[in-house]
């Protein structure tokens, strides 16, 4: 099938081992993850464009892996007085699957990761604006104190006269780390549009390239290994690569409850490969009858 990895037998084994018991799986960090699009330049069967950036092959997780903007969860970020726009943090937590407290913390960090990585803020003045320039050398002061953690996000918007946009956000998907692997996260993934008049900016400190691909575009080169994509990444593509625009992808997004996912080690034929989401057979079968590629 489109898009399957095939595991070497190590992993299964690895598997087997936390399966059996003899050995305990790491605890996973809580994470928020945010797709940026933005209305694509040509075919719109191609799909949104998604900001993507590739990790310095240096870092401990996900080395030279494509990846959306997004990081683990501050303590900060859970703030009773963070200034707050869009819906309630009770009705997020219908929408994530966790209680209110763990959905304020998540929706600030999606918000505050996606700042921290590209430079894009959504947030505004009042609940139906946003800012329209994040470029200014006093922007990325804050940016870089946000990112060493010596200020926090509910500092950075009361300073600011600000307000969270969380309306510009839509719940997408949720996926937890293989229990076999040495570093886990619990990822909430977000989507949400590039504001009209901010503009993204190599600047994450994780990163050495970002690049704005057409969701289809994002797929075929991780198909054709031009780009390296952890699965959650590359579903998540193929997932958006079937609506035309933003617009349509957050419409979609609004009726979506976040169901966590943990994908589970299984024999393919002579292989071993990692279990799916549901909704993602049906879109990984569909792409093997179009992919012009063979399997891994």
């Amino acid at each position: 099938m489109a898009g399957l990895v095939h595991l070497p037998q190590e992993f299964a084994d690895a598997a087997a081992a936390f399966a059996d018991g003899s050995k305990e799986p790491v605890e996973p960090r809580d994470a928020a993850t945010v797709v940026l699009m933005r209305r694509g330049r040509g075919d719109a069967s191609g799909g949104p464009e998604l900001y993507l950036l590739r990790r310095q092959v240096s870092m401990e997780f996900a080395g030279g892996m494509c990846v959306f903007p997004g990081g683990g969860v501050d303590p900060r970020d859970d703030d009773t007085a963070l200034a707050w726009a869009g819906p309630s943090p009770a009705e997020w937590a219908e929408r994530l699957g966790v209680d209110e407290g763990m959905a304020r913390a998540l929706v600030c960090a999606a918000v505050r990761e996606t700042f921290e990585e590209s430079g894009v803020l959504l947030a505004g003045e009042h609940p139906d604006d946003v800012v329209a320039d994040t470029t200014g050398a006093d922007w990325e002061a804050d940016r870089v104190a946000l990112e060493k953690r010596e200020l926090a996000m509910s500092d950075l918007l009361e300073r600011r006269g600000l307000v969270l946009r969380t309306d510009l956000l839509g719940a997408w998907a949720g996926w937890l780390t293989p229990v076999f692997e040495p570093k886990r996260y619990r990822t909430w993934f977000f989507v949400a549009e590039l504001p009209e008049g901010q503009r993204t900016r190599d600047v994450s400190s994780e990163s050495d390239h970002v690049v704005w691909l057409p969701a289809l575009e994002a797929v075929e080169q991780a198909e054709s290994r031009q780009i390296l994509m952890l699965p959650p990444t590359y579903i998540t593509c193929l997932d958006v690569a079937q609506y035309a625009d933003p617009d349509a992808v957050i419409a979609e997004a609004a009726g979506r409850r976040v169901e966590m996912f943990c994908p589970q080690v299984e024999e393919e034929g002579e292989h071993f490969t990692l279990t799916r989401p549901p909704h993602a057979d049906a879109l990984l079968e569909a792409r093997s009858r179009t992919a012009t590629w063979g399997s891994a």
